[in-house]
């Protein structure tokens, strides 16, 4: 019973892996990239393809260690002195960028009737970019040394660190009752954990 166990957790890996493989080597291939494969072969084997995975959410953990090694890889390859001498365009670009895309979609959830606590919690959410896919692209198009991919690499810093600030801001702006709850959680947490 327990190597059947281990083999279907081996199992998810595997496919995961081989789909990633095969479709990156067949898009890189044809000139269009290694992030719309990774793309194409998870719609192959998920849910609404071949169907290898019928619950999303069980291939989480995977996904999530995939993206923590690929940002560890991007820590290796930064230099703190090369970090210090963008500066600038971390704090500079990086906070021109998400001030004028925030407030510029921020404007479009309240054109679309949303209250202004969602429309700029909306906003926040899709000016932070994923740091992974677009360093993976800037990669396929070798611009990861050239001035202009270095500028992309300080705004996507930058918008790496925005994360816990604007984590607080969601907490501070939801009801009470939500932040009354969740300290609740948290409360009965930190006891089970003293138990």
């Amino acid at each position: 019973m327990s190597s059947e166990a281990h083999s279907i957790s081996l199992a998810a890996p595997v496919v995961l892996l081989a789909a990633a493989v095969i479709a990156v080597l067949i898009f890189k291939r044809i000139g269009l990239g290694s992030v719309l494969g990774y793309l194409i072969a998870g719609l192959i084997i998920g849910p609404f393809g071949f169907a290898f995975f019928q619950d999303s959410a069980a291939i989480l953990h995977i996904a999530e260690l995939g993206i923590v090694m690929y940002l560890f890889v991007i820590g290796l390859e930064m230099q703190p002195s090369h970090l210090w001498s963008l500066r600038r365009e971390i704090f500079g670009l990086g906070t021109l960028q998400i001030i004028i895309c925030a407030l510029a979609l921020t404007g479009v959830g309240l054109l679309f009737g949303f209250t202004w606590q969602i429309a700029f919690i909306g906003a926040a959410g899709f000016v932070l970019t994923s740091t992974a896919i677009v360093m993976q692209l800037l990669g396929d198009r070798g611009d990861l040394t050239q001035p202009r991919g270095q500028k992309i690499v300080a705004i996507l810093l930058f918008e790496d660190l925005l994360i816990v600030p604007l984590l607080a801001i969601v907490a501070f702006m939801a009801p009470n009752h939500v932040v009354e709850s969740t300290s609740v959680r948290l409360e009965n947490i930190g006891i089970g954990l003293l138990a």
